[in-house]
C-alpha cells in the first residue's frame, strides 16, 4: 500500500465537512485535487469509503470505520510533529524528578498539571520518597533534581536552591490528653509520648524522655491520629483529607515553631535544563501564594 498522511487527511476532511467542495475551500485545494486523491487512496486501500450514488459525501459502513482508523494515525503523526518540535527546540526528551512526600500536595498537583500542558512531548518519572530518599534518588542518578524540606547541610556534592515555606504546628489525636488543655506547655508536652522524623546526622528538637521515630511524616501522623503521642508535622500533612479530622492542633506559647523551608537539591557542577528552571520557579511561587 502506498497511501500518504495527506491523502488522509483530505479524506477525513471531506467525511468531517460532508462534501468534496466543503473540504477543497477548507484545505485551500481544489476539488478536483480532493476528489482524486480520496479516490486514489480507495483504490490503495481497496475499500469504497465514500456511497458516490449520493449527492453529498456519504460515508460507506467501511468508510465510517476507515474513518476512525484515519483519526487516530493523524492524532499519532501531529504528536510526532509536535514532540520533535519540542526537541529540536532544545528541550529535553526525559526528565526524572524526586518529590518529598510530605511537601504540599495542592503545590504538587498544580505544578505537575502546568508542567504537562507546557511540555506535551515530555516523558516525566516522578520518584517520591522522605526527604532523605530524594536527595539520595539524586546521588544515585535515579533523578536529575529533588524538592525537599531542608533537612540541614546537604554536603559537598549538591548545589541548591531555597524556593519557600511551609508552616508547621503541634498535633494530637482529639483523644489526646493534651486535647483537653487550653494551653500547652513544654512540661506538659514532656509528660507524653514525642512521634520525631528520623534522619541521619540532623538534630532535632527532643522535647520528651519517651521518643518514638519514624522516616515518613505520614507514618507519624497516622500515630498521632491513633493516639500514640504528640509530633510536630507540617500543616499540609495535619490538614490533609485523611487525617483533618483525625488530629487538633495544639497551641503552645512557650515554643516558637520555625516555617519549614523548602529547596531544590542537584549535584553540584550540573547546569539545569530550562524545564528544571521553570518547575523550581513555578513550585517557589505555588509555595508563596499556598496553592489555588
Amino acid at each position: 500500500m502506498q497511501w500518504t498522511l495527506e491523502q488522509l487527511r483530505q479524506f477525513a476532511a471531506a467525511a468531517e465537512a460532508g462534501s468534496f467542495s466543503a473540504a477543497a475551500r477548507r484545505l485551500g485545494r481544489a476539488q478536483s485535487a480532493v476528489s482524486t486523491s480520496v479516490g486514489l487512496l480507495e483504490a490503495d486501500l481497496g475499500v469504497e469509503l465514500f456511497d458516490r450514488a449520493r449527492r453529498n459525501a456519504t460515508l460507506t459502513p467501511a468508510g465510517e470505520v476507515m474513518l476512525q482508523e484515519a483519526r487516530e494515525l493523524l492524532r499519532q503523526a501531529g504528536a510526532l510533529e509536535q514532540r520533535a518540535l519540542s526537541f529540536a527546540g532544545g528541550r529535553e526528551a526525559r526528565l526524572s524528578i524526586a518529590l518529598d512526600e510530605a511537601l504540599p500536595y495542592l503545590v504538587l498537583d498544580a505544578m505537575v498539571k502546568e508542567l504537562a500542558e507546557r511540555c506535551p512531548a515530555l516523558e516525566l518519572t516522578q520518584l517520591n520518597g522522605t526527604a532523605t530518599e530524594v536527595a539520595d534518588y539524586v546521588e544515585q542518578g535515579r533523578a536529575s533534581v529533588a524538592f525537599h524540606f531542608d533537612r540541614g547541610d546537604p554536603g559537598p556534592a549538591y548545589a541548591h536552591r531555597y524556593l519557600g515555606d511551609v508552616a508547621q504546628g503541634i498535633f494530637v489525636a482529639p483523644g489526646h490528653p493534651l486535647a483537653a488543655l487550653p494551653e500547652v506547655g513544654r512540661n506538659d508536652l514532656a509528660r507524653h509520648r514525642q512521634l520525631l522524623m528520623q534522619m541521619d546526622g540532623v538534630d532535632q528538637a527532643v522535647l520528651s524522655p519517651t521518643v518514638w521515630r519514624a522516616d515518613s511524616s505520614y507514618n507519624i501522623a497516622a500515630m498521632a491520629a491513633n493516639g500514640v503521642g504528640w509530633a510536630i508535622l507540617p500543616l499540609n500533612i495535619a490538614e490533609y483529607e485523611g487525617y483533618s479530622n483525625a488530629l487538633v492542633g495544639v497551641p503552645c506559647a512557650d515554643l516558637s515553631l520555625p516555617m519549614l523551608s523548602v529547596r531544590s537539591l542537584w549535584l553540584r557542577g550540573r547546569s539545569l535544563s530550562e524545564t528544571e528552571l521553570w518547575i523550581q520557579r513555578r513550585m517557589g511561587e505555588l509555595l508563596r501564594l499556598g496553592a489555588p
